[in-house]
Parts: structure tokens; sequence; C-alpha cells
């Protein structure tokens, strides 16, 4: 099974930026913040080259410029960067940027924001579909309730392992947040699997400066 990564990294920042005017720190994009001797972003993208992917896409828009200076240099050979045009689009856009820019059958798509999601977590997602019976109409993802077969999609966003032509269906002319969308790809009849997290911190986005403190402790 072929598998390329996508790492949605295009977003506005709004309310970390807002944490930190109101908290008089340095204004700076959530995804270049320090953490683990790398940045948030880089903890990322190297947690999910380590996958069992074939090729890792970055989807910048947002500060991109900032973004770029701080990281690219450190995956020339391994990572290719795009840049959503327009920028000023929802998740759901960069989503399909991503996957417009792959050839593989599968992608695993994740947020730039989750740096405490383990290369072993996406394997057990990626396990999933490379193991199903059908995994053209499958969607393995990290639980937020249940794990195992789903009854709902309720709650749900990145990361998660799709079929790229068909998911890049749903995410033609949407721009939107993920979970509407993936609530609507359940109602279509895709099975659901909800793959347990290694540790309760791979539960968490960083959106606010007090979930970047949390993680970093």
């Amino acid at each position: 099974m072929s598998i390329s990564a996508i790492v949605t990294a295009a977003g506005k920042n709004s309310r970390m930026r807002r944490d930190q005017i109101s908290r008089n720190l340095e204004v700076k994009n959530k995804l270049i913040l320090p953490f683990n001797n790398k940045t948030v972003l880089e903890t990322t993208i190297d947690n999910t080259l380590s996958s069992n992917i074939d090729e890792c896409i970055v989807v910048l828009g947002h500060y991109s410029d900032e973004i770029m200076r701080d990281i690219s240099n450190n995956y020339e050979d391994s990572v290719k960067f795009i840049i959503n045009d327009p920028i000023d689009v929802g998740l759901s856009t960069s989503l399909y940027n991503g996957l417009s820019n792959i050839t593989s059958d599968f992608a695993l798509c994740v947020t730039g924001d989750q740096p405490t999601v383990s290369t072993e977590t996406f394997n057990n997602m990626i396990d999933v579909l490379d193991k199903c019976e059908n995994p053209y109409k499958t969607i393995s993802i990290l639980r937020r309730r249940k794990t195992g077969l789903l009854d709902t999609a309720e709650g749900l966003g990145m990361p998660f392992v799709a079929p790229r032509l068909n998911m890049m269906k749903y995410l033609e002319n949407e721009d939107d947040n993920l979970n509407p969308i993936l609530r609507k790809i359940f109602a279509d009849g895709y099975t659901f699997y909800g793959i347990k997290e290694k540790n309760k911190k791979e539960l968490l986005n960083i959106n606010h400066y007090d979930d970047y403190l949390s993680l970093i402790k």
C-alpha cells in the first residue's frame, strides 16, 4: 500500500496570538515555538517522517515565510513544501491542496500542531488500512472517545489515514473545519476505526498558550 503524509501548517495562529498579546509575550507562530530541542512543527514532521510513509508534504499558508525561514533547511531532501494560493482558506482546503500534490493511494493526514503524536500511533493507524478488507471505504483515526469500530464521527479530527481520491471528493469545493466533513463521510457508510493513543498528551492540539505550556512540562 502506497501512502503519503500531509502535514497542514497554514493556519492564522489567531488564538495563540491573542494569548501571547494578553500575556505581554513576543508574538510567534505556535508552530515555531520550542519543543523538545526543536520546534513544534519540526517535531511533528520528524514523527511523521519516521512512520511507514513514502513521502511527506507540508502545506503552508499564513506565516509561510516565517516558518520556512526557521525550518526548511532541515528538510531539503525529505519534505516537499507547498503554499496555499490564496492563503486565507480553511483547513479543508489546505488538506485538499496537499492531497492534490501526492500520487499515493492513501494519505496520513496530520496537523502541524500535533507534536506529541508518536510514530508508533501513526503506524498503528496505517496498519489498520493495510489489513482491512476494504481500505477504500475505511478511515483510521486517532480516537477521541471510543476505540475500535466507531458508531459516530462526532468530535473527530486529524490525524487520520484515508483513501486519497475518495477524501478529495468530499473536500472539493469545501472551505470548512474538518469535523462536519468527517460526519458526512461517516453518514455515507464509511467504516471509522478509532486508534488508542499511546499517552493522553497525544489527544491535545496546541491552540492556546496554556495548551503549549501543558505539553512542554
